[in-house]
């Protein structure tokens, strides 16, 4: 198969010049999925082919689309997925390279990363929020801006005229936690608050499980109500 759009790889398969483009189209309109070309790692882990043939053959002779009448898989199917994936890229995708400006692309870089990252933020940030305001059974609310700048606090809760700081700072899932770093950097603006509200400012984690945000340092919880039923004395 020596053709000068793609060069051997080590085993049977071959490395393509376009091939994050074909991976791109392949992947938009669902060419490789198990509804389109079989459940491949299922049928691979039956055969149990000891060549490359073997598995062609089997391919060939019990592959079948995994959805309701699914059709069953052969060569001449494959190279209709072929004649698709052309069609889309010569015709789709490059009608749509054709329309993308320069200030297109500038725009969207600079709102994927600022705009976007910012976005992601404030959602992780409002989500550890509101379960951490339910966990405590009291309000918590946005920090006046200057407050941010001058106490390094993002939240506080309101206990008759005094005040807790709290500061959510987002953490990677399976990055070390250095709090110390934190609690170093931000120790002078924390005790000038501490001596301004009377509450101390408590440092909140969150982190990612299962594509879902949690609080991170749950121990944390405990002691924001320790420290709200001290203010209440």
């Amino acid at each position: 198969m020596a053709k000068d759009y793609c060069t051997k790889t080590e085993g049977e398969g071959f490395k393509f010049k376009h091939e994050t483009l074909l991976n791109y189209a392949l992947n938009r309109w669902g060419l490789n999925k198990a509804y389109s070309v079989g459940a491949l790692a299922e049928l691979i882990r039956d055969c149990a082919p000891n060549d490359y043939n073997e598995w062609e053959e089997y391919y060939f002779t019990k592959g079948k689309q995994k959805k309701k009448n699914g059709i069953n898989i052969t060569r001449e199917y494959i190279t209709s997925l072929g004649q698709t994936l052309y069609v889309k890229l010569s015709e789709v995708v490059q009608n749509e390279l054709a329309s993308i400006t320069e200030e297109e692309c500038l725009d969207y870089a600079y709102n994927l990363v600022l705009r976007r990252t910012y976005d992601g933020y404030r959602t992780e940030i409002e989500t550890i929020y509101g379960q951490l305001e339910g966990a405590v059974g009291m309000n918590i609310e946005p920090a006046p801006d200057n407050w941010d700048r001058a106490y390094s606090v993002d939240f506080f809760i309101q206990v008759g005229e005094k005040y807790i700081g709290i500061q959510i700072k987002p953490i990677e899932s399976g990055q070390a936690l250095n709090q110390y770093q934190w609690i170093e950097m931000h120790q002078i603006n924390h005790q000038k608050f501490e001596e301004k509200f009377g509450g101390k400012v408590f440092f909140v984690y969150s982190t990612k499980a299962g594509g879902k945000k949690k609080i991170y340092n749950v121990e944390v919880i405990e002691q924001i109500i320790s420290e709200i039923e001290r203010l209440k004395k």
